[in-house]
């Protein structure tokens, strides 16, 4: 066998070998028993491994046909939360080349963040306000937390 040849089967033995990690990064499980769809369930774990940098910037996540074969679940099912991921910003899509991870600083992503954050500061003062913490003692606390 020639010195080429060999690193040909090299190079495609090293692709496979990758696109089987990339896959192995992305951890997706779906359950019928519950309320939330099935496209729900994936966008909402994408994006929380995207989120929690599980997932960085820049990496290929599976086809829609892969994504739906690995899980199977309908074509239909992953294209609409590739889609949702890709209008809420955490994706970008090319006909042809795949689906990236976007850079997490972008206006879209730093909105969920935002999000988040009003989210647990909602709750947090919904709690202070059955323990009857009043707004001075809340701030203490979280100058306190800042602090950290």
């Amino acid at each position: 066998m020639t010195h080429e040849a060999v690193m040909k089967i090299k190079a495609i033995m090293f692709v496979q070998y990758k696109k089987v990690k990339e896959r192995d990064k992305l951890k997706v499980v779906v359950s019928n028993h519950t309320e939330l769809p099935i496209y729900m369930q994936i966008k909402d774990q994408i994006k929380e491994q995207i989120l929690n940098g599980t997932l960085k910037e820049n990496e290929t996540l599976p086809s829609i046909r892969q994504l739906a074969k690995d899980i199977g679940i309908s074509v239909i099912t992953t294209t609409r939360a590739y889609s949702e991921l890709e209008q809420e910003g955490f994706i970008a899509t090319t006909p042809g080349k795949g689906s990236i991870i976007l850079p997490r600083d972008n206006a879209m992503v730093r909105e969920q963040y935002l999000k988040r954050i009003e989210e647990a500061f909602l709750l947090a003062m919904e709690n202070a306000r059955y323990a009857g913490i009043d707004k001075e003692e809340l701030v203490v606390i979280l100058k306190t937390l800042l602090e950290v």
